[in-house]
């Protein structure tokens, strides 16, 4: 008898060291996917256009990537919870119509308002989501044709210019060389780095991306949480329109108009999955950075601009194909 076990034994064990090797192998490929990805893009872009690879493009690269991280910082949250929020957008649009139309009389104080409405827009969502109990999805897109046709209603298509010079010297302008705007996006990413690494409430996103039935039993106040994070998420894009109005000097009615494409696509591409309960604030600011190296590059390259949209839709594909967790999933629908 035990002759048998040790000639089954070692045959028996192969499928299994088989099996471990290969998920080693999947996981390596999952966490090294996006700086693969990004020293591709950098190798193939300045192969294309020498200037790619510069001092001055590297500063345009941190402008134009200011907005998009500090909506993805907060979309951050919302995905790692196992949810979607696809009117962040709208809300950019919002908060932008809100800065231009106060700055006039508040100057840079401007930004209060705006970020009010921004995390008002947020608990809206919050809300029926966590209390009436609207998936994400649908949620989110409703009130994306709300947002955006409150913005419709209010400049009627014509964009609403911001003259203010106390706004536009606080939010527009530029000190030792290096834009404001770029100042006060880092500065979030490091305040939403604190928030998830060492408060409770980021923690307690985590435990409901990585179960929320469980969530619930462990005592975890799920509802309250899922406020509190789409708040946090209405707050940021509230201060993205505030600077990304700065950097137009005006509010327009298609402003952040697909701007969750390039969020989510930053988020996933960071390496946090859809399916949640995993992820991190570096993650995504890398993921960030890809993106808009990939608009930047293909912008110098003189690539197609109908034909970038489908680029960006096949690699968010290929990052959720990557990242995706099929075990957790189960069943794909």
């Amino acid at each position: 008898m035990n002759k048998l076990i040790e000639k089954t034994s070692p045959a028996s064990a192969a499928p299994v060291r088989e099996g471990g090797s290969r998920e080693r192998q999947i996981e390596m490929l999952r966490r090294g996917f996006p700086l693969i990805f990004m020293v591709i893009l950098v190798v193939v872009f300045t192969t294309m256009s020498p200037r790619f690879f510069s001092l001055d493009n590297f500063s345009t690269v941190l402008e134009q990537g200011t907005v998009l991280l500090v909506t993805a910082l907060g979309a951050t949250f919302i995905i790692m919870a196992g949810s979607i929020d696809i009117s962040l957008g709208a809300i950019v649009a919002v908060s932008a119509l809100v800065a231009a139309m106060t700055a006039g009389s508040l100057g840079a104080l401007a930004i209060v308002p705006a970020v009010a409405v921004g995390a008002l827009c947020g608990c809206v969502n919050g809300l029926l989501v966590s209390v009436g109990k609207v998936p994400s999805f649908v949620a989110t897109l409703g009130t994306q044709v709300v947002f955006r046709g409150l913005v419709l209603y209010f400049t009627k298509g014509a964009p609403v210019e911001i003259t203010s010079e106390g706004f536009l010297d606080t939010y527009a302008s530029v000190t030792f060389g290096v834009p404001h705007t770029v100042m006060i996006g880092l500065a979030l990413a490091v305040l939403a780095w604190a928030i998830f690494r060492f408060t409770v409430f980021g923690r307690e996103v985590l435990a409901i991306g990585g179960g929320e039935r469980v969530s619930i039993l462990t005592g975890i106040p799920v509802k309250r949480v899922k406020i509190v994070m789409f708040v946090l998420l209405g707050a940021l894009c509230g201060m993205a329109g505030v600077l990304q109005g700065a950097r137009t000097m005006a509010a327009t009615s298609q402003l952040g108009l697909g701007l969750e494409l390039d969020v989510i696509a930053s988020v996933v591409v960071g390496g946090t999955p859809l399916t949640g309960g995993l992820g991190s604030i570096a993650n995504t600011i890398l993921g960030v950075m890809i993106i808009t190296l990939l608009s930047n590059g293909m912008n110098m390259a003189g690539v197609d601009p109908y034909l970038q949209n489908i680029i960006k839709g096949v690699v968010l594909i290929t990052a959720v194909y990557i990242n995706i967790d099929r075990k957790k999933v189960g069943i794909i629908k």
